[in-house]
């Protein structure tokens, strides 16, 4: 459904993604892992065509994604939600109005079928009595579920989650979990998650890819992420810093105290 093939990205002097090839089949949440700064996020948007590559491709459903003129798109962006890292609500629309804001801008101006869309994603969130409420109204984790909600409301095959549980204390991070495990088994929903949360992982994924300075370093199951045996696979899932970085701090503050 989604391959990516030979990607390179760069910022400035910066590479980001250096020769990524991988694909994600569907009907499977996969998990994206890897440390702050290693290219998971830059990875989803140009899934979704919010980034150009530098080189190489990207495919989703036949569609050469890289190379879509920006007015073609939507064709691939209505099938593809993407909830946002900080969720990414309008604060001057009420929730009603975020809901309806992706209908609305793709063309759908029947009022009683954008009521009853944005009405069914609601409840699915468990947050149909929030409509006419105002996001500064909603709690942190209720801003997220409406953020999921709207990500749905054009019936997407593919939900791509950018750090859905950042900022969320333990019980909320479980709800939206659920709701992840709730899109792929009632509407058969296909996910990429990236996160940092080894726990929401574990329990949302069926297929593991961790990335590494701008490449992938393992793909695989749980049971073989948790198997691998590559040192950087190891110390990401033990928390553990590199001998380099914790070298480079406690030589930092050795000479900072020296010089006290």
């Amino acid at each position: 459904m989604i391959r990516v093939a030979r990607l390179r990205k760069r910022f400035g002097r910066l590479p980001v993604l250096k020769g990524v090839d991988v694909s994600f089949a569907a009907g499977q949440t996969t998990v994206v892992l890897g440390p702050s700064g290693c290219g998971k996020s830059v990875l989803l948007k140009h899934i979704v065509g919010l980034l150009r590559p530098d080189a190489g491709e990207v495919w989703f459903d036949g569609h050469r994604v890289d190379r879509l003129p920006e007015a073609d798109l939507g064709i691939v962006r209505r099938q593809i939600g993407f909830l946002f890292q900080m969720s990414a609500l309008f604060d001057s629309l009420s929730v009603a109005d975020n809901l309806a804001f992706p209908l609305r801008e793709h063309g759908v101006t029947d009022e009683a079928v954008v009521h009853a869309r944005i009405t069914r994603v609601a409840t699915m969130v468990g947050l149909a009595s929030t409509l006419q409420q105002m996001p500064a109204e909603l709690s942190g984790g209720q801003r997220k579920r409406i953020a999921l909600a709207r990500a749905i409301v054009l019936d997407p095959k593919v939900m791509l989650y950018d750090e859905p549980t950042t900022g969320l204390d333990p019980i909320r991070s479980d709800i939206i979990n659920e709701l992840i495990l709730k899109l792929k088994r009632e509407l058969r929903m296909t996910g990429i998650v990236v996160t940092h949360d080894l726990q929401s992982a574990f329990k949302v994924g069926d297929r593991f890819i961790l990335m590494h300075d701008g490449a992938i370093r393992f793909e695989g199951s749980a049971a073989e992420l948790r198997a691998c045996e590559d040192p950087v696979v190891k110390r990401f899932l033990q928390g553990e810093a590199s001998p380099e970085e914790l070298a480079e701090i406690r030589g930092q503050s050795g000479s900072t105290l020296g010089t006290s």
